[in-house]
């Protein structure tokens, strides 16, 4: 997003794929709140944001609060270049429920997702990683497969 690329590639089967998710400080506070509360003794909780957006909603998510203006698009494993593939199943989804310790300790995240995520992207924005893996960058790669997508959706609305 920030450099400034048209589109943002992900793996048509891993683009539903969902998962937990959950801000530092929205889990610090539900943390201390169970360490602190008598009536979570002896109890396990699970923390994770109440809704498990797919890897697709994700990326939109953040895309939105970044303010790019760039498209989130899916591409088939056969269309999406080798740096993007992913070598895992996506079949099965990782979610879990927070609904207990919402139920029995009141938790509500402190810090709402929109504020969140603008606090995320200020913080990685200012803390670039020391070292960048140019594998996982192949910009030409990624132009020629939008290429290819433009032109499979042009033939396919042509109806040739």
């Amino acid at each position: 997003m920030d450099d400034s690329r048209p589109a943002i590639l992900i793996q048509e089967d891993a683009a539903q794929w969902r998962g937990p998710r959950g801000y530092v400080e929205n889990v610090a506070a539900g943390i201390t709140l169970a360490a602190t509360a008598s009536k979570a003794a002896g109890r396990i909780y699970n923390l994770a944001e109440p809704q498990s957006f797919s890897e697709l909603e994700w990326a939109q998510q953040i895309a939105r609060v970044a303010e790019w203006t760039g498209s989130v698009l899916t591409m088939s494993v056969d269309l999406i270049p080798a740096h993007l593939k992913l070598p895992y199943n996506s079949a099965q989804h990782w979610t879990m429920s927070s609904a207990r310790i919402r139920e029995e300790l009141g938790y509500a995240e402190p810090v709402p997702i929109e504020t969140a995520l603008a606090r995320t992207i200020e913080w990685e924005r200012a803390n670039p990683p020391g070292e960048i893996d140019p594998g996982q960058f192949d910009y030409a790669a990624e132009d020629a497969a939008l290429e290819r997508l433009r032109v499979s959706e042009r033939i396919a609305l042509s109806g040739a």
